[in-house]
């Protein structure tokens, strides 16, 4: 597969992500360790269902390296619970935004890998990407009195972030897998279910969504978000240009923001506007910082098993 093709395809799992926090909204109240166990499970099953139509045989499946199992169970459950749980204690925009910094750490995190350089455009993108998740933030951190931000939200925002963190971790070192069938992915997500369920017994209230409109976002999240996604994603971050979808994903913050305005799920303000602004500029500027380091190696030094 040529490199623009699979980055091409990369893309195509933004695009499904800017439903994300919508599809999460609407599935409320079911909590998130329920949920992600539900999404988790047909994300799984649509894999399965690829290897078993295109021929592969099963046995694709088998031999999977630990280090590999840590990496693919740990980014998809870590990130998904993160993320429904910074969704459920926080505004799903201004959240939503924050756990959108994991395509500038991407970048930055790109220029440690085998052939790549981090330069001082990266950083001045990561200043800007950070400052806008600032000022989502400061807007809820001025003064002590009723408009203070609730210990909740705070939680909630703090959670989004080690979300970004997770999922760029995730996605940097899959290259360092490449040797990896995507197919793998399948077994990732029925895992990650498993992990969601035992934690739901655990720890949660078991909710179902109210209406037929939160049946179908739940559904809907599963088959798309927390399904067909992360295989798109695994073509690209593999053999694709890991840096360029890192920025390209920053359309995702953008178009899922504009989703969550025009469903009346958040409102429409200056403020949340201009925090879109400064992420999507950072990651332009990291982009043009990328653009000038020349082709980037063909060959990693260093793989995962």
């Amino acid at each position: 597969m040529k490199r623009n093709c699979a980055t091409l395809i990369g893309f195509g799992a933004v695009l499904l992500w800017a439903m994300l926090a919508l599809f999460t909204v609407g599935s409320a109240p079911v909590p998130p360790f329920q949920l992600a166990a539900i999404s988790f499970a047909i994300g799984g099953a649509i894999g399965l269902g690829w290897v078993g139509l295109s021929g592969q045989g099963f046995g694709v499946l088998r031999g999977i390296p630990a280090p590999v199992w840590m990496l693919g169970v740990g980014g998809l459950f870590g990130y998904h619970f993160l993320y429904f749980s910074a969704l459920r204690l926080a505004p799903a925009a201004e959240a939503g935004l924050i756990a959108y910094l994991w395509p500038l750490l991407i970048v930055l995190f790109s220029g440690l890998l085998p052939g790549e350089r981090l330069r001082a455009g990266h950083l001045v993108g990561a200043l800007l990407g950070f400052s806008g998740a600032a000022v989502i933030v400061s807007e809820r951190l001025t003064g002590f009195g009723a408009g203070a931000p609730s210990g909740l939200a705070l939680t909630g925002f703090g959670l989004a972030g080690l979300g970004a963190l997770t999922w760029a971790g995730y996605s940097v070192l899959s290259r360092l897998a490449h040797r990896t069938p995507t197919a793998a992915v399948a077994v990732f997500c029925l895992a990650s279910a498993l992990l969601s369920l035992l934690a739901h017994m655990a720890f949660e209230d078991t909710r179902w969504p109210p209406t037929a409109t939160g049946w179908v976002a739940m559904l809907l999240l599963g088959l798309g978000p927390v399904g067909l996604a992360f295989y798109l994603w695994d073509v690209g971050v593999k053999r694709g240009d890991i840096q360029m979808l890192g920025v390209a994903a920053y359309a995702a913050p953008l178009l899922s923001t504009a989703i969550l305005v025009m469903a009346g799920v958040a409102p429409a303000s200056p403020r949340l506007a201009a925090a879109a602004v400064l992420i999507t500029g950072g990651a332009a500027i990291a982009a043009r910082a990328a653009a000038r380091k020349g082709p980037s190696s063909a060959k990693v030094a260093r793989s995962l098993p």
